[in-house]
């Protein structure tokens, strides 16, 4: 597996998450979709439509635009002017209509001043283009409305991946409860008898808070992963690691069961947990190889 098809799992990875739900609510994922003479390795299609409890598909009923929204991404050895309208011209051929479309590309070398303007040019409002070098880490976006809206969304030199763990908010949310039943023992030793049905509803009502607030301070996973290192965060711990720094990547199943891509090292491993912020097993092992194998 090479960077580009790292990036596009990644990216795939979060439309299924629901993370680009704040562009639109993708139902479909096209792996190689051709467009004229284009094939792009991602191609995802939805709408604007909320599935949600009954007020919100009332409301997208009535309310919300039918547009259909494409998104699409791409990676080129140069990206050029004549390149992009050759892109929008395909694409508006494609999808007619009201139709937003979505753009994503992505090239290795830095995006020269004028391609930069030619970007941030485009005048129409229903496209959104945003262009990144995996070099040099710079984003250009159009400067219209779908165009920010994909620059805040979209990122691919770098991705975080996290999940909610339910067991780990369990515990607490125990914590915060044990913590507030006690309190309420301690003022019962002081003649103070809080100490009743309503008393403990409250106290969970808390604990629902407070167990919230010890999770992500605490316990809550994330990775942070780009082409040159990562970010692995529980709670507000955070550790580093270049991939420069290591040899070799094995799956490591730990002895509760949890599923880990251990990193070697000369000196040390580390291991980044699957399991708990929702990677896959098979493509994580690959990538990180790749990923090591190329540094």
């Amino acid at each position: 597996m090479n960077i580009q098809d790292f990036i596009v799992d990644m990216v795939e990875e979060r439309i299924v998450k629901g993370n680009l739900r704040w562009l639109a609510n993708f139902r479909e994922i096209h792996r190689d979709h051709k467009i004229g003479e284009f094939t792009f390795p991602l191609y995802a299609k939805g709408g604007l439509e909320e599935k949600g409890f009954l007020l919100s598909r009332v409301f997208s009923t009535l309310v919300t635009p039918k547009y259909r929204v494409h998104f699409l991404l791409h990676f080129f050895d140069q990206i050029s002017t004549q390149l992009i309208r050759k892109l929008i011209i395909e694409a508006k051929k494609r999808f007619e209509g009201n139709d937003w479309i979505f753009f994503g590309l992505a090239q290795r070398g830095p995006i020269d001043k004028n391609l930069k303007e030619a970007i941030k040019k485009i005048g129409d409002q229903r496209v959104g283009l945003v262009a990144f070098s995996l070099d040099s880490k710079e984003k250009i976006a159009s400067d219209n409305v779908l165009g920010k809206a994909l620059s805040r969304q979209l990122n691919l030199n770098e991705a975080k991946f996290e999940a909610f763990d339910l067991p780990s908010y369990i515990k607490s949310f125990v914590i915060a409860f044990f913590l507030g039943v006690t309190l309420l023992i301690l003022l019962l030793f002081l003649g103070i008898n809080l100490i009743s049905p309503l008393g403990l509803i409250i106290v969970a009502a808390f604990s629902l808070i407070a167990g919230h607030r010890i999770y992500k301070a605490r316990y809550h996973m994330m990775l942070l992963i780009s082409d040159k290192g990562f970010k692995l965060g529980k709670g507000k711990l955070i550790k580093e690691g270049k991939w420069s720094d290591f040899n070799d990547a094995a799956v490591y199943i730990t002895p509760t069961h949890e599923t880990c891509i251990r990193l070697y090292s000369k000196k040390q491993f580390i291991d980044l947990p699957l399991s708990r912020i929702g990677l896959s097993r098979r493509d994580s092992i690959n990538a990180f190889k790749q990923i090591i194998k190329k540094e």
